[in-house]
Parts: structure tokens; C-alpha cells; sequence
């Protein structure tokens, strides 16, 4: 029942007071017929939790229109804004700058008990934005606008898909820091009275100034200032403490002191020390700000992974590497490549696998025309796309590190520096209170500046971003030089790898010396066959379709491909399979050489013997890195044992004949002996293997071939450097610590000179950023440096 009520009482959800009138349930008061649906809808799915992990979290919800968002579901604005789109799936991606503590995250990945169609949602609190997967059949894009706003947390959507919330922000940061460095100046300049010592006769004036100082300093405390009382305030409200609480408190101190100071005629205060303090930490966040923003940008736009695909230039198809695709060129795709841009799909019929996006690997059929979102992997035969938008990096960098293909490995560094940063702001602020009581009877004069320097000094930033500029800088450097990690997560698990195990079709092996077919084919089915074999991206098979020369316009039908055995085709009315001896029911020959065997309506028709040129680089890596290889494991026959033992020594194992079950129950057998272990291999059929390792390393050859299982993408002319890569990785551990050296020792100096009485805040305020800048600068260089000497003579 809803009450109209005069007095003035706040409002259960949002906190704001009920001016015009107030609407009650279950003895709790709204300001709004919004707020009170919001506590309705939380009431009826047992969240009302959210109102436990923080007091009025809500947003207060007045005039907000039913109609506002109908708009997002007509066609082309969906087309505009979701990431993916089909009958059951789609996904879209929200910036919501309400989002503000850990109440709001908790409530905005609880949203499928509120809406039925919506399966998945996630925050990502540092971009302030949420990615709702849902069902379009049952909730309308519109409907997820509108519940977001009725939560509190209204959309901010641009139809030109530009990101203005970071520009946005940057613009506010350089307001603040703009009025804060007006402020410090002048009240230096109207300090100058204290500065000269002026005699009595000049109190007036001194006392003028005095006030025009307070005057300046108070939009310098609380509105430059803002962010750091404003976090203070709810980590208060959260049972927390955070890095914001010990400068916030010597913020308040400086002014509340400076003001007694200046009213009681005790002195001018500390607002020069204020404003400047003000002044310089904001200094320093817009250095920290602006140091991510170009980790971030490299990783994004510079560290390419090699995912190629063949491109229809000057009346032939070329490889060219995904990003540089543009809007309208005519791609072509083969079995089990990735589609790496939103095409349309310009053959009759095909099929898309978009586990890679959505989770299902049922095939969802595509026909002429329609639009295949990148990420979609292709089963079946070769089609033809036209590009509609360029490739995304960041878009399949995000599909790459989705936690279905994450390992379980927490990062160790990590866990420590949490640790190190809850108890830190503690131990700063007991070693305040202890140096305050220590100067209030030694010097009370001083107590206040030398609070305020102590809480001001300390910082933990330096040891938060030794980590990811130390591995982000590295991460940086492989990708330079050829071997694209998923995330800087990956070096830290290389640093400590004491196992390899080498796979051999692809990765030991490459390319052929001679191929040479041994059997009764006609011209004709020669050309079936290369029709067949240019659907795979096997390397036996891309040997066999150069090779043969003879070219044919039939149409392939039922094309299915069996990991680790071969493809089969109907082809002109002919049951045609090329593979294994087993697949294709041929006797098995003992020649050394590596085969691919036909059959034609299921008679044995002979074999390709493809005489694979071993990688001239692959014996002398396999020495460098001594008994930490265990093993070779390969799917062929063993008739190439006698070759590959002239490449490893007697003390690696050398297993043919594994299927890619096999491979994986290898590595696992080695990890139960505590191993720390990295797969190399091709990514075709040993993904199982890749995704069991530790570090699982596909290994590539201008292919389209994508393994999500994998950690890293190793270009194949780089592979004889692999053991350069595993020594950079143990550097980067060894630069690592030493930042975290430097960090502890700038706390352990700063604080001693601080509780001292050696440091004003202006100075503790300078050196707060310096801190952070000295590590950034010197994991940055260390890590440049290490590179270049290691890689010297690339």
C-alpha cells in the first residue's frame, strides 16, 4: 500500500531525501515509485543483500520513461551495438559509470535472477562497463536497457562506438589538476607576507591574505581532492581500509588545523602545503593513469598474435595477417579457421562452431548473405566472406583469455601484493598515530606537519605496479619479437618450467623436401584430391595440395574432418578420403617418410610420401636446453624415429603413434611427478595436450589455424630462439623482485625520514609520485635492456 507522508525522511534505496513525498512497504521508506520497484524486484529474488553490503547503494530513480530505449531494438541499431547476434545468443557490452563499489558489481552479475533471457553477466569495474550475454527470443535489447536504468545503473550508449567514458575522466583529472596548481600558486604568492616576515604593522594585509588562502584552498581540498575522501569514505562504508584513507585523513588534518590556526591567530597555517600536496598527488595519478593507458595501448594495437587468413588480391589468394583487413575485401576461410572480422558470408551455405564465443559448439548454419561474427570457427568446406569491419584486436584478445579456456594457476605475485596492500595502509596508520603522540610532547608546533607527512609519504602504488609493468613490458617484448602470450599472467608460469615436450609434424618438422605419389590416380581424381586436401590446414595436407598440380571445379559435399585421421568428401558422386593408412584402409609401408594416403569409394588408391624437412634450428635448441626436454610426441608412424633421434638425444623419449588422448595423459603423467610443463606443438591435434600443460605453445606458419586452448602463438622462424624466450621470462622474475626491493626500500627510508621530522608534506607529496615513477622507469629499462642483449643478433 502506498502512503503519501509531509515529513522528511530518507530513502531506503538511493539515500536522498523524500521531498515531494514518500512511498512506504514493509515499514521502509522511497522517494520514488523507481526505488521502490527496485526493492520489490530484489525482495521477490532474496538479493536484498545488496542492501547489506552497503547502505542506500541505489541510485535514486525519478523520471525514468518506460519508452526511453525502444529505439535499441529496431535492426540497424542492433547491428550497431551487440558483439554477437543469433536466434538464442547474443551479447552486448554497457558502459555504466554508476557503478561504484562492490554492492553495485555484486548486484549487476546477479542480473539473470532478475530478468528470465539473460544467462550471463560480468563487470569489469576499472572500464565501468558490463557484458550481458542473454537470449534475444526472450528478452528484448530494449527490456536490458530499461532494467539497468530501474536498477540505478542507466546505460550511457553512443551509436558511433566510440569510447568517450576514459577521454571523459582524463578531462575531469586535468580540471582538478588545473584548479589545484591555480591554487598552489597563489597562496604562495599570498604567503608572501609570512615568507618575509612583515612586521605588525602589515597584520591587516597578513590577515587578508590569510583568508583569501582559505578561500583558494577549500575547492583545492574537496573538489580536487574529492576522489580521495570520496574513496576513504566507502571503503569505511565497506568495513575496509584502502591506500585513499591515510592521505584523506592528512588532507582533512592540514585544513581543519590551518583554518584553527588563522581564525585563533595562532598562525597561518599549512595551506601552501595543502594546495601543493593536492597539486602533486594529482600529478601523480595522471602519470600512473597515462603510464596504463600505454601499456594498455600496446598490448591492444602493437603485440599482434599471427592470426593470418587468405585475402583475394590481384586475381590470386594471398595470407595476410588479420588486422590488416578492411571493409569490403573478399576473404576465404577453410576448416576449422577462424572467421576474424563480422563478414557476410558470400557462399550458398556453411557452418559456424561459436564455442569460441558463446560456449555452445553446436554448428549454427549460415546461409548466403547473412552475418558471421568474428570468433566463429569454420566446419566444413571453404567459403568466401566479405569483411564488414576491421578486425578488433582488443575483440579477440578478450575471446582469447575467456575463462573457459583459463587455467587454474593463480599468480603468485599477485596473491602477495594483495596481501601486502590490505596490511599496508593499517601499518601507516599505527605508525602515524605512534609519531603524532611521539611529536605532541616532543614538539607540538611540528605534530601536524609531521603527521601529515608521514601519511602522505607511504605509498604502495610502486609495489602494485611493479607487477604488471615488469610482465606487461615483457609481454611487450615477446610479441616484438614473435611469440604472442595470452597475458602477462603466462610469463610468470614460464619463468619456472623445468619440462618441454615437443610435438613433430609442424613443429620439429616443416615444410617438404620432395613429394612424390606412389599409386594409380588419374588426372581427374589428382584434382579431387587437391580440391580435398586445400580444405585442411594440416601441414601434410597443405604439402600434398601445392604439390599437385592438376586443379578441379567439382563441388565438395558431406566434407568432414577427423582430428588425428584425416577428411573425407563426396566429390562428384566419389567417396573420397585422404589420411592415416588406418583411415583409409592401406597397408602400412616402412619407408622413413611421412604419408598421406587416399582411397577412392573405399579401395586403397596408393600414398603421397612427403620426405618433411626437419627446422634447421630444431637440433640446436633441443642442446641448449638440455635434459629439461622429456619428450617427442607424434601421431605418425614410427618410421621416423631413426631421423628424429639424430635431433634428440638418447635420453628423450621419442613416442609415435599417441592420439591426442594420449598426448594429454603424457603431460598430466609428468605434472603428477611435479613437473612444470610446456607443450610445444601445432595446435591441430594436440590441443587437449596445450590446454593440460602449464604453458601450452602453438606453434605457426602463416596459418588461420587459432587454438584457444593455447598460451602463446610462436612464429615457426622463431622457434629456434624458444629458449631465449624461457631466459627473458626468468629475467623478468629476477626484475620483478628487484622492483619490489626498491618499493620497500622507498616505504622503509620515506617513512623513517618522515617520522623524523626531515620531510614537509610538499616534499612527501613530490616524492609519493617519484616512487612510482622510479619502478615504472626501471622495470621498463631493465626490461628493454635484457631484451636487446638477448636478441642482439636479430
Amino acid at each position: 500500500m502506498e502512503v503519501a507522508v509531509k515529513e522528511k525522511i530518507t530513502c531506503y534505496h538511493c539515500g536522498q531525501p523524500c521531498d515531494e513525498e514518500v512511498f512506504l512497504l514493509e515499514d521502509k521508506s522511497f522517494c520514488c515509485y523507481g526505488c521502490k520497484t527496485v526493492y520489490e524486484i530484489l525482495n521477490e529474488n532474496n538479493l536484498c543483500e545488496y542492501y547489506a553490503l552497503d547502505n542506500t547503494p541505489g541510485v535514486n530513480l525519478r523520471h525514468v520513461s518506460d519508452e526511453t530505449y525502444a529505439y535499441l531494438d529496431e535492426s540497424e541499431i542492433r547491428k550497431q551495438l551487440l558483439e554477437f547476434d543469433s536466434d538464442n545468443f547474443a551479447r552486448i557490452r554497457f558502459y555504466v559509470p554508476n557503478v561504484h563499489c562492490i554492492s553495485c558489481i555484486w548486484l549487476l552479475e546477479n542480473l539473470q535472477k532478475l530478468q528470465s533471457g539473460i544467462l550471463k553477466s560480468e563487470v569489469n569495474f576499472s572500464d565501468k562497463r558490463v557484458r550481458i550475454d542473454f537470449n534475444p527470443q526472450q528478452v528484448a535489447l530494449s527490456k536490458l536497457a530499461q532494467l539497468l536504468t530501474s536498477l540505478g545503473y542507466a546505460p550511457r550508449i553512443n551509436l558511433r562506438r566510440e569510447n568517450q567514458a576514459a577521454s571523459t575522466s582524463s578531462r575531469q583529472l586535468i580540471i582538478k589538476l588545473a584548479i589545484a596548481g591555480f591554487a598552489f600558486g597563489n597562496v604562495m604568492l599570498l604567503s608572501f607576507p609570512e615568507y618575509l616576515g612583515l612586521n605588525k604593522s602589515d597584520i591587516t594585509l597578513q590577515r587578508l591574505f590569510s583568508l583569501l588562502n582559505i578561500a583558494l584552498s577549500l575547492p583545492v581540498t574537496f573538489y580536487s581532492g574529492q576522489e580521495y575522501f570520496t574513496n576513504a569514505w566507502k571503503s569505511f562504508k565497506q568495513k575496509q581500509i584502502n591506500i585513499d584513507v591515510p592521505i584523506a585523513v592528512g588532507l582533512l588534518a592540514l585544513l581543519v588545523r590551518s583554518i584553527f590556526d588563522i581564525i585563533t591567530n595562532n598562525g597561518p597555517g599549512y595551506l601552501d602545503s595543502l594546495t601543493g600536496l593536492v597539486f602533486f598527488l594529482l600529478i601523480g595519478r595522471w602519470f600512473q593513469s597515462k603510464t596504463y593507458d600505454s601499456l594498455a595501448f600496446d598490448r591492444d594495437y602493437k603485440s599482434y598474435f599471427p592470426l593470418a587468413v587468405q585475402r583475394w588480391k590481384e586475381n590470386e589468394w594471398r595470407p595476410v595477417v588479420v588486422y590488416e583487413l578492411a571493409p569490403q575485401d573478399v576473404i576465404r576461410v577453410r576448416n576449422m579457421e577462424i572467421v576474424p572480422a563480422d563478414s557476410i558470408l558470400k557462399s550458398d551455405v556453411a557452418y559456424f562452431d561459436y564455442s569460441f564465443v558463446t560456449g555452445e559448439s553446436k554448428p549454427v548454419k549460415a546461409t548466403k548473405g547473412a552475418l558471421v561474427y568474428a570468433g566463429g570457427k569454420l566446419v566444413g568446406h571453404p567459403v568466401e566472406l566479405v569483411v564488414q569491419k576491421k578486425t578488433v584486436q582488443s575483440q579477440l584478445t578478450s575471446l582469447w583469455n575467456e575463462a573457459a579456456f583459463q587455467k587454474p594457476n593463480e599468480s603468485v605475485y599477485k596473491k602477495v601484493i594483495d596481501r601486502a596492500a590490505r596490511r599496508f595502509t593499517w601499518i601507516v596508520l599505527v605508525l602515524a598515530v605512534g609519531t603524532g603522540v611521539f611529536w605532541y610532547y616532543y614538539d607540538a608546533s611540528q605534530m601536524w606537519l609531521v603527521l601529515t607527512s608521514v601519511l602522505m609519504v607511504a605509498c604502495p602504488c610502486a609495489l602494485a605496479l611493479a607487477t604488471p609493468f615488469t610482465y606487461g613490458n615483457m609481454l611487450r617484448v615477446f610479441g616484438r619479437y614473435g611469440l604472442y602470450l595470452k597475458n602477462a599472467d603466462v610469463i610468470e608460469r614460464m619463468a619456472v618450467i623445468n619440462a618441454l615436450v615437443f610435438d613433430k609434424t609442424g613443429t620439429v618438422t616443416h615444410g617438404a623436401s620432395a613429394v612424390t605419389f606412389k599409386g594409380l590416380l588419374s588426372e581427374q581424381e589428382q584434382g579431387w584430391i587437391k580440391l580435398l586436401a586445400s580444405t585442411s590446414t594440416h601441414p601434410l595436407s597443405n604439402l600434398v595440395a601445392q604439390h599437385i598440380k592438376q586443379k578441379s571445379d567439382a563441388e565438395l559435399k558431406e566434407l568432414k574432418e577427423f582430428p588425428g585421421s584425416g577428411i573425407q568428401a563426396v566429390v562428384a558422386g566419389k567417396n573420397i578420403r585422404i589420411g592415416s593408412a588406418t583411415f583409409t584402409g592401406n597397408p602400412v609401408g616402412g619407408e622413413v617418410t611421412s604419408r598421406v594416403f587416399v582411397a577412392v569409394d573405399g579401395l586403397a588408391r596408393g600414398y603421397y610420401e612427403i620426405e618433411t624437412s626437419i627446422r634447421p634450428e630444431a637440433k640446436g635448441l633441443v642442446a641448449r636446453l638440455g635434459s629439461s626436454v622429456k619428450a617427442l610426441v607424434s601421431g605418425d608412424q614410427p618410421m621416423e624415429a631413426i631421423r628424429m633421434r639424430a635431433v634428440f638425444p638418447e635420453s628423450v623419449q621419442l613416442l609415435f603413434n599417441q592420439s591426442p588422448h594420449d598426448k594429454l595423459n603424457f603431460i598430466s603423467d609428468l605434472q603428477k611427478r611435479n613437473y612444470k610443463v610446456m607443450m610445444i606443438g601445432d595446435g591441430l591435434n594436440d590441443s587437449g595436450a596445450l590446454q593440460q600443460s602449464d604453458v601450452g605453445v602453438a606453434v605457426t606458419d602463416d596459418t588461420g589455424v587459432f587454438t584457444p586452448a593455447s598460451d602463446g602463438i610462436l612464429a615457426g622462424h622463431m622457434l629456434g630462439r624458444l629458449d631465449s624466450f624461457l631466459r627473458l621470462a626468468k629475467k623478468s622474475t629476477v626484475i620483478l623482485k628487484t622492483g619490489f626491493v626498491i618499493s620497500f626500500c622507498y616505504n622503509a627510508i620515506a617513512l623513517s625520514v618522515a617520522m623524523s621530522g626531515f620531510l614537509t608534506p610538499l616534499i612527501a607529496a613530490i616524492l609519493m609520485p617519484i616512487s612510482s615513477v622510479s619502478v615504472v622507469g626501471f622495470t621498463s629499462l631493465a626490461v628493454n635492456w635484457v631484451a636487446r642483449k638477448e636478441f642482439k643478433n636479430l
